[in-house]
């Protein structure tokens, strides 16, 4: 009899290129569980690295996608599909009015964010922009080169020209950093990869006044900060601050391959026809996926319960670090949290996987916790009851060093 992990990960080593090293084979998941090739449940506080917002499998998503499928998948942006249309206009009613570009993933969508401010600035000879220390805004050229964390540009030089770099939260190093060249300023209004470190939100209206001073685009990137992550549909709403455009991906449909980003009204003629394309972005399939995200929000609670349960496990946390010197903080908003330690986070990353609870790591110090929007009090506690443990551990292991 075939034994599938095996089978798997020798599939894996000869044929998959080894940008990743997975080392569990994940076979069903439901709602915040997950389950491996041997039976073994665990609880995700992961949730596809804030994909399944909704948690996994969840019915109205699924349904939405069994219907769509079954009626019409694919047909290009050469022609008209009738869900894109609806998707848009549900994503504007609930947002600053404005039009929408629709991709396939986060880098894309930022990419293209970027395409259009140097669309934008190059018609009066601006087209550098101005990212963050620390920031992360994907894997493709351009988003690397906005990216303010240089070891993932090591090999893939030369850099694409046209960025620089200036400290997060600080207003005074922004305006020391703009010159005639200058067309925008990109951030993220909760920094993800680089440590669940939010934005002071008297700096975010500092900016953005800055921005409006100078003529320049203020850009979001809302990837993983957004569609609910942080409390509110879209980030800049916990913020109060509106961008002249920002990017989404990862959770707007809740697992199947979609991104975009929203500009507003004002500059809906930058990108005309045969300036920016995507052959899958937008298809029937994603948008009725999105839209039943969508309608989840509008009435399922997901919201009140991110801020709910997030509220509880960043201040029950915050109680568990004080037992140890190595926990330096606990931080983030909605269900976006970072624990700083002062060590590599991976140590206890491991320790909490044993222990069958899923996380993830932010920069090199922080453990990362995303759990489904639709967590329940129970599985709160539950997580909470394994990251004691795993933190009991820890402080054992380092006391043995000593």
């Amino acid at each position: 009899m075939e034994n599938l992990y095996e089978t798997t990960v020798e599939r894996y080593h000869k044929y998959v290129m080894p940008t990743y090293a997975p080392k569990i084979l994940f076979v069903r998941g439901q709602g915040a569980r997950l389950w491996d090739a041997d039976g073994r449940e665990y609880l995700d506080f992961a949730a596809g690295i804030s994909v399944c917002n909704l948690g996994h499998c969840n019915p109205r998503v699924t349904a939405a996608i069994q219907k769509q499928a079954a009626t019409l998948v694919h047909v290009s942006n050469l022609y008209m599909n009738e869900v894109m249309p609806r998707l848009a206009e549900k994503l504007i009613t609930n947002c600053f009015d404005g039009v929408v570009f629709f991709a396939n993933s986060g880098a894309e969508a930022n990419e293209g964010m970027i395409k259009f401010a140097r669309k934008i600035g190059n018609a009066t000879g601006r087209n550098e922009i101005i990212s963050m220390n620390n920031s992360f805004h994907g894997r493709t050229l351009a988003t690397l080169a906005a990216t303010g964390r240089a070891k993932y540009r090591k090999g893939f030089e030369p850099e694409v020209p046209g960025f620089k770099q200036v400290d997060f939260n600080d207003i005074d190093a922004l305006k020391a950093a703009i010159t005639d060249k200058t067309c925008a300023v990109l951030l993220e209004p909760v920094q993800g990869e680089g440590g669940i470190l939010p934005a002071d939100r008297d700096y975010l209206r500092q900016v953005r006044a800055l921005c409006d001073e100078k003529n320049l685009l203020l850009l979001f990137d809302e990837v993983q900060c957004g569609m609910g992550r942080i409390g509110t549909r879209f980030a800049w709403q916990s913020f109060g601050v509106e961008p002249d455009a920002f990017s989404m991906a990862k959770a707007i449909a809740n697992g199947l391959p979609m991104g975009g980003f929203i500009v507003q009204r004002k500059y809906a003629d930058t990108l005309t026809v045969g300036t920016h394309a995507s052959t899958f972005g937008g298809t029937p399939l994603v948008c009725a996926a999105a839209l039943a995200v969508q309608e989840a929000f509008d009435q399922d609670g997901v919201l009140e319960n991110c801020v709910e349960q997030g509220n509880y496990l960043r201040t029950k946390l915050a109680e568990l670090g004080k037992k140890y010197s190595f926990v330096k903080e606990v931080r983030g908003m909605g269900l976006m949290i970072g624990v700083a330690l002062d060590r590599e986070a991976a140590t206890l990353a491991g320790l909490l996987l044993k222990r069958n609870l899923v996380v993830l790591t932010a920069g090199e110090t922080v453990l990362r916790l995303l759990p489904p929007l639709v967590i329940t009090r129970e599985e709160a506690d539950l997580g909470l009851e394994r990251i004691a443990a795993g933190l009991e551990e820890l402080d054992r292991l380092i006391k043995e060093e000593k």
